[in-house]
């Protein structure tokens, strides 16, 4: 690889920005697209295809075959709330692969003890998630039922690119949170990108079995990338 190439590659990655090298298998020739620059290169659907499955891989296209070399950024899981459900949710998201970080500023609950092997910050979310750089490759999941803590951190998510975000509640307790965030000045278009009900319609009801729905409603998300609203799809926990 041209020594300019691998540059704006480490730059890149370095930024946790997706990128992916195409190179011509006949040729040998290389050229490296930003995913910035995605939308307006001439394999779109292709490169689209291939950061959504976060795997590279060959293609047949128009100018001959090309390996798709894909860079992405690991997920990661910001979770606020300490709680049972979290103690399921976090080794789930490991071995998934989420580099996963538990916020909760009750120290009664955020410890190592209940968290092994898991990130935990026994601080307020003003304080703890600014460090974390929370990005577009970064899950968000609000789990401690107190506005005090949660309304904060949804603050906080809304404000960045997270490709999922999510809260617990009913449609009641959500229809509550709505109105604060608003009174906090936000719209409803970004409101609605919160995912609640959090999680799949599964039926979940144990906090084993919500954290499963979570985690593939996030999985869906990182996957597909449908696009949809919160208030465009199903209804899911309600815990």
């Amino acid at each position: 690889m041209r020594l300019d190439l691998i540059k704006t590659l480490n730059e890149e990655r370095g930024a946790r920005r997706a990128v992916v090298v195409v190179t011509n298998t006949d040729s040998g020739e290389q050229r490296l697209v930003k995913a910035a620059d995605v939308a307006k290169d001439p394999l779109r659907e292709l490169l689209e295809k291939h950061l959504r499955s976060g795997k590279s891989g060959m293609e047949e296209t128009p100018q001959g075959k090309v390996f798709l070399t894909v860079h992405v950024p690991s997920p990661r899981l910001v979770i606020t709330g300490a709680v049972h459900i979290s103690q399921t949710l976090a080794p789930v998201a490991s071995l998934l692969g989420y580099d996963v970080t538990i916020v909760d500023p009750r120290t009664a609950f955020a410890t190592p003890e209940r968290f092994p092997e898991v990130k935990v910050l026994a601080e307020w979310p003003d304080t703890a998630l600014p460090p974390l750089n929370v990005d577009r490759y970064t899950a968000f999941v609000a789990l401690t039922h107190d506005p005090k803590i949660d309304d904060p951190a949804l603050l906080h998510a809304l404000q960045r690119e997270c490709f999922y975000i999510g809260a617990l509640g009913s449609k009641k307790t959500h229809g509550r949170r709505v109105e604060r965030l608003k009174g906090q000045g936000l719209s409803d278009e970004v409101i609605g990108r919160i995912h609640a009900p959090i999680g799949l319609d599964i039926g979940a009801v144990s906090p084993a079995e919500i954290a499963v729905a979570i985690m593939g409603e996030i999985t869906l998300r990182l996957r597909k990338d449908s696009g949809e609203g919160a208030g465009a799809r199903k209804t899911g926990v309600a815990a």
